[in-house]
């Protein structure tokens, strides 16, 4: 059985194992991961980890919280299968969306996307958002279907600096 958990330094091969499996540039919406992070090394990982759950905390100050992210890894039998994050701080979500995730290609077309998304909107409630946006690549009918299953309605097209991104929102209930 899957469960969502805060990344954590305990995991770090099989996060690794996840990351491979992406392979060199791929996307990995979800993990928050930047060019700059080193986190093949134990100590690189470590301050990975830590400045994930430092964008986790909506009680920092101003800023922080503008910048807030929560993130949380698709886990199941101590395997890394993929992440999700919800953003509820103000400055990117308008470009990002809310709410992005990804799940490495060998655990895809389980429905974790959707099991995951599900468990991020709950959580979205809690931070008293009454609705998410979305967004996914033209591409990606997976996601724009994991999106529609959750009630997204798409709001429209926008060009990114990566290509057409469909923008859905969400309400929650």
């Amino acid at each position: 059985m899957p469960e969502l958990i805060a990344p954590t330094v305990l995991l770090h091969s099989a996060w690794l194992e996840a990351h491979e499996e992406w392979g060199p540039g791929a996307h990995e919406d979800g993990f928050g991961l930047m060019s700059s992070d080193e986190v093949d090394s134990p100590a690189g990982f470590a301050a990975w980890v830590a400045r994930l759950a430092a964008g986790s905390n909506p009680a920092g100050p101003l800023e922080a919280r503008r910048m807030s992210c929560m993130y949380r890894w698709i886990v199941e039998d101590d395997r890394v299968l993929g992440g999700i994050a919800l953003r509820h701080g103000l400055d990117i979500v308008l470009e990002t969306g809310h709410i992005g995730y990804g799940v490495r290609p060998s655990a895809r077309r389980r429905g974790l996307g959707t099991w995951a998304l599900g468990r991020m909107l709950d959580e979205a409630r809690v931070f008293g958002l009454d609705r998410v946006l979305l967004v996914c690549a033209m591409d990606n009918t997976a996601s724009a279907k994991t999106i529609e299953r959750h009630g997204g309605v798409q709001e429209g097209v926008r060009d990114t600096e990566s290509g057409a991104a469909r923008r859905y929102w969400i309400k929650i209930q």
